[in-house]
């Protein structure tokens, strides 16, 4: 059996996704897995080994021009490159009409959320297969569901497992005992502020860790130069590509991050990770990890450094621990 999934963007939402994968590579080992995603995550879906193709969508990138001729010709690509593959299902994993419409190109059977589940009904009107999954659940335990119901088989969900791996090691590797600090998001009002920051990698210094931090864009550059220069051990890794930066996070010791695609793959991998929420609620979509911490600010309130570090703490203390207890047995 060869299943397409379609879950294109964000890249919280495409991390979110991998337990369900891990959870289908367990049960149906004969199930072969490929992946349609947004170009700018494809890098991050290559971290799972179970993904045997990654198809490329750019809808972002289309927007832009939707009569342009370069924008039909890869459309028209991607619709060729799904139909050659003919799938026995498609599952579409995000719930969306963008998503729907991505899905139904592979002219598959198609498996998605139901209209009381799917985060715009109007996408089911594509699916073959609809299945209801409540929406106050953790977007990990309802694509875990989702799949699922779609193919057969019931979750364990004793467990969370993501199955990926760590990425080889780029040019800018850091080594050392590390804590990289994750401050780039999407929104401002999701920002903690620079002094933070900067008093977050001081506090790092003294507990014996090298601060790591790094940027994608101008304003992201403007953070990551002002913590650098107020401390001066800090290393600030260039804009990088982002197998890279997956492959210095991988290898950190600690990891610190605002409300960010990045933070949720910290946790993905399993490291101690904490995340600062500021502006929005993690409940149903936060950093999920044997060793995550979500740290939300109270209204009207802020999250301290001194919190943060004393919560990283608890959590290299359960680390240790675990390690401990896994050795004697």
């Amino acid at each position: 059996m060869r299943v397409l999934i379609v879950k294109t963007s964000s890249m919280g939402d495409v991390i979110h996704s991998f337990p369900a994968v891990e959870d289908a590579r367990r049960k149906l080992p004969d199930v072969s897995f490929d992946w349609c995603v947004e170009e700018a995550f494809a890098g991050i879906v290559a971290l799972h080994p179970a993904i045997a193709t990654i198809h490329t969508v750019a809808i972002r990138r289309w927007r832009t021009s939707p009569l342009g001729p370069s924008t039909w010709r890869e459309a028209a690509g991607l619709r060729r490159a799904l139909r050659d593959c003919r799938y026995d299902l498609v599952i579409d994993a995000q719930g969306l009409l963008k998503s729907a419409v991505v899905a139904k190109q592979a002219a598959a059977p198609i498996a998605g959320f139901d209209r009381s589940s799917a985060r715009e009904p109007s996408a089911t009107v594509f699916y073959d297969r609809r299945y209801a999954v409540p929406r106050d659940l953790h977007a990990i335990e309802r694509t875990r569901r989702l799949f699922g119901l779609a193919l057969g088989y019931e979750p364990d969900f004793s467990g969370l497992q993501s199955g990926i791996v760590l990425p080889a090691v780029g040019s800018t590797f850091v080594g050392g005992k590390t804590a990289f600090l994750l401050h780039g998001t999407s929104r401002e009002d999701k920002k903690w502020p620079v002094g933070n920051w900067i008093e977050t990698a001081r506090l790092l210094l003294e507990r014996g860790m090298t601060p790591v931090t790094t940027w994608s864009n101008d304003r992201e550059k403007t953070v990551a130069e002002a913590i650098a220069q107020a401390v001066p051990q800090t290393v600030l890794v260039p804009k990088s590509p982002l197998a890279e930066i997956a492959a210095i996070i991988g290898r950190s010791v600690l990891i610190i991050g605002a409300d960010t695609g990045l933070t949720h793959l910290a946790s993905a991998f399993g490291l101690p990770t904490v995340a600062v929420f500021v502006a929005t609620e993690p409940g149903l979509t936060g950093p999920r990890g044997p060793f995550s911490s979500t740290l939300l600010a109270a209204p009207g309130a802020r999250v301290a450094p001194e919190e943060v570090l004393a919560e990283a703490e608890k959590l290299l203390e359960r680390q240790a621990l675990g390690r401990a207890g896994a050795s004697k047995n």
